[in-house]
C-alpha cells in the first residue's frame, strides 16, 4: 500500500466465527455523487466491520487509481468516503464465505431494499459492483458492465466489475478504468453518458 493508508489488524478466529451473524453498517452521507454497492459482505469484511476488507480485493486500489480518492484508503478509513461524495452499501446484507451461497430470493429482496435506500439517500449514481448481482436483484438478465438505461430510486445506475480477487476476468487496471469512466461521466451534462462496455 502507499503511505498514509492504515492497514487494519487481521480478525481473530473468534471474530471470524461470529462474522456470519452480523452485518456491516452502510457508509452514507448527504449529497453523495456515487453510492457504491457490493454484492454482500464476505466473512472477513463482516469480522472487521469494513467494506471490501479482504486482502486481495481491488476496490480500494481501483477507487484511488480511478481518481475518486486523492490517495489509497484502507478499508479502516471507509468513513472518509462521504467527504469525497462517496458511500458504500450492499445488495444483500447477510455475510457469507462466498456470494454463491445467496439465494435468488435474497437477491430480489436486496434489490427492493436497495431501491428504497437509494430513494431515501438520493445519490446521483448507484454503482453496483458485480453484473451478476445486478442482473439477479433487478431482473435484468442481459445487463452488461457500464451505464444502464433505467434508474433505481431516482438515481442513474452504473454496473462495475466485481472487485473481488476471485474475479480473474478483470485486472486491477480494468476495474479502475471502468471506475474512471464513471467518474468522468459525472462531469458531463445529462444525455452525454457513456455506453455499456459489453464485457
Amino acid at each position: 500500500m502507499t503511505s498514509g493508508a492504515r492497514v487494519p489488524p487481521r480478525p481473530s478466529r473468534a471474530e471470524f466465527e461470529a462474522a456470519g451473524e452480523g452485518t456491516i453498517e452502510d457508509v452514507l452521507g448527504p449529497s453523495l455523487d456515487v453510492l457504491f454497492c457490493g454484492i454482500n459482505p464476505g466473512l472477513y469484511s463482516a469480522a472487521t466491520g469494513h467494506h471490501f476488507a479482504r486482502p486481495g480485493n481491488r476496490f480500494w486500489p481501483a477507487l484511488h487509481r480511478s481518481g475518486f480518492t486523492p490517495r489509497l484508503l484502507s478499508p479502516a478509513e471507509q468513513d472518509l468516503l462521504p467527504s469525497y461524495g462517496l458511500g458504500i452499501t450492499n445488495v444483500v446484507p447477510r455475510p457469507t464465505a462466498q456470494a454463491a451461497e445467496l439465494s435468488a430470493e435474497e437477491f430480489r429482496a436486496g434489490g427492493e431494499r436497495l431501491a428504497a435506500l437509494v430513494a431515501e439517500v438520493r445519490p446521483r449514481v448507484l454503482a453496483v459492483a458485480g453484473v451478476t448481482a445486478y442482473r439477479q436483484a433487478f431482473g435484468v438478465p442481459k445487463a452488461v458492465i457500464g451505464p444502464q438505461e433505467s434508474e433505481i430510486g431516482g438515481a442513474a445506475v452504473w454496473v462495475l466489475p466485481n472487485p473481488s480477487g476471485l474475479n480473474a476476468h478483470w485486472t486491477l487496471d480494468g476495474i479502475a478504468g471502468e471506475m474512471r469512466r464513471l467518474r468522468e461521466s459525472l462531469a458531463r451534462p445529462a444525455g452525454a453518458a457513456d455506453r455499456p462496455s459489453g464485457r
